[in-house]
């Protein structure tokens, strides 16, 4: 398959699918539940009967990527939080009930609806994945959605496109393909919810572009995951259950551990259960089809940029392969970088401040457990946490003295695969969530609907004539106020 990676698409034609979605959906503002459950199977449909050829598409474009591997992650993967979307869809959208006020002369009632046309910003990770569920949850929040998809994946965007316009109109979902330009004129658009999925350095361009149409955005990024393995965990299962962690998409996950604290009297223990476990997965690495190569030239340079400068500054280097392997990589032609340990990495190595992307992780010690969280509580929050070790007063402190997307203990990404828990981030690693009913209120509009019941209009209390009677009643009742908050400060409670 030959695909034009340089081809874009004009910003005329991106207003033009843009006014054809918006006319579409102002001639059925709110669709009913029928139409949406019909909207997300025909939706779902497209993507599943190509999923063979979306997952060998993948491997076009990594380089090296098991089809298994792309089916399990990028497709499948989907399916859970979707089949949760489907079962509750109809509890979702019905109007809520709002107190009363007044003394219950001001029934309110909260309608959830559509937004309008979403715009949705996929990465080159997961580029399926992380298109086709967010999608779904427009879908289910009664949307229309126009979707542009990574070019650093243009097979498998060629793919996906002819995918979704074999069972979709172009006036319920797009997809659209390009380069940059294609890109930034997306980005311009004034969709009604623009939700973008990527690095904190684009997701910054990105905000600035919905500030000017006064767009919002969900903001889905990244940044330098931490864990910490405990004082009373089992050093040898942690780092057992860090490596396989670690090597989910060769590294290529935004959710991906980027460095481990470890007690200083378990540090050789967890190196070398690590280098064991690491080498049940990939025995060999070289010539390995299940390994996946990193994405594109560029992200190689990087990555082995970050290990030179860390090791020019000083960290010792553990590459986890086969002996007869470390003379031959990393591997340029094949972007094959090999799961790498860094231990005594100096604190002005570049890699503290980037998030990695690869299949190398970062290996301090610590004396003293508050050492580790005071460090994975500084800088910029991470989108998630880690924690290897029991349920005890120390993982307590950690919860309470950092701020990440999400914590999990003992395993990987626990609230990005519970589809019934918002997944988002927060601050550097995005803004809003999505996954479960997170997704479906993020893509409606909850509108209160209010109506009275008072004899009565309220308006004219606010406007003069500012009577004697009316000016004294104010300024009693502000004092009243007043006393009852001072009271309040002088309770026990305070």
């Amino acid at each position: 398959m030959t695909i034009d990676t340089a081809a874009e698409v004009a910003p005329d034609e991106l207003q033009r699918l843009l006014d054809a979605q918006r006319a579409a959906q102002a001639a059925d503002p709110i669709p009913d539940a029928a139409t949406r459950h019909n909207r997300i199977d025909r939706f779902v449909a497209a993507v599943l009967e190509h999923a063979t050829e979306l997952a060998e598409a993948l491997e076009a474009d990594f380089g090296s990527r098991p089809t298994t591997t792309s089916l399990e992650l990028d497709i499948l993967g989907a399916m859970e939080t979707i089949n949760f979307a489907r079962e509750n869809l109809e509890a979702w959208m019905a109007p809520t009930e709002a107190p009363a006020a007044m003394g219950g002369a001001i029934p309110t009632v909260i309608q959830n609806r559509p937004k309008g046309v979403v715009g949705v910003i996929g990465p080159w990770n997961f580029p399926v994945v992380l298109v086709f569920v967010p999608t779904v949850e427009a879908l289910a929040a009664g949307n229309r959605v126009m979707i542009k998809f990574s070019d650093m994946a243009p097979h498998t965007g060629a793919v996906f496109a002819r995918a979704v316009a074999s069972r979709m109109r172009p006036d319920e979902v797009v997809v659209v393909n390009g380069g940059l330009a294609t890109a930034t004129a997306f980005s311009d658009l004034r969709f009604d919810h623009l939700f973008f999925t990527g690095s904190p350095k684009v997701g910054r361009m990105i905000a600035v572009a919905a500030g000017r149409n006064l767009v919002p955005v969900t903001l889905e990024l990244g940044g330098k995951n931490p864990a910490i393995v405990a004082p009373d965990a089992d050093v040898a299962d942690a780092a057992t259950r860090i490596a396989a962690a670690r090597l989910v998409n060769n590294g290529q996950v935004c959710l991906c551990l980027d460095y481990v604290f470890v007690p200083e009297a378990g540090k050789t223990a967890f190196i070398e259960a690590y280098r064991a476990a690491v080498l049940s997965h990939f025995p060999t690495f070289i010539d390995n089809p299940d390994v996946v190569s990193i994405i594109n030239d560029a992200n190689y340079t990087r990555v082995t940029g970050l290990i030179d400068d860390a090791k020019a500054k000083g960290a010792t280097e553990i590459l986890i392969v086969p002996e007869v392997e470390k003379q031959r990589l990393p591997d340029a032609k094949g972007r094959r970088i090999p799961p790498t340990l860094l231990v005594d990495t100096p604190m002005d190595a570049q890699i503290h401040a980037e998030e990695i992307f690869g299949p190398v992780l970062v290996v301090h010690s610590y004396a003293d457990i508050d050492e580790a969280i005071a460090y994975a509580s500084a800088g910029e929050h991470p989108l998630s946490s880690y924690w290897y070790g029991g349920d005890t007063d120390d993982f307590r402190k950690f919860v309470l003295n950092t701020t990440s997307g999400a914590v999990s203990r003992n395993d990987f990404a626990l609230a990005y695969i519970n589809h019934a828990a918002p997944f988002g981030g927060v601050g550097m690693s995005g803004s809003g969530a999505y996954h479960g009913k997170a997704g479906f209120d993020t893509f409606s509009h909850q509108r209160p609907i209010a109506q009275s019941n008072l004899p009565v209009a309220l308006a004219p209390a606010f406007v003069p004539p500012l009577t004697p009677e009316r000016i004294a009643g104010v300024a009693a009742a502000a004092a009243a106020a007043a006393e009852q908050a001072v009271a309040r400060l002088a309770s026990p409670a305070n």
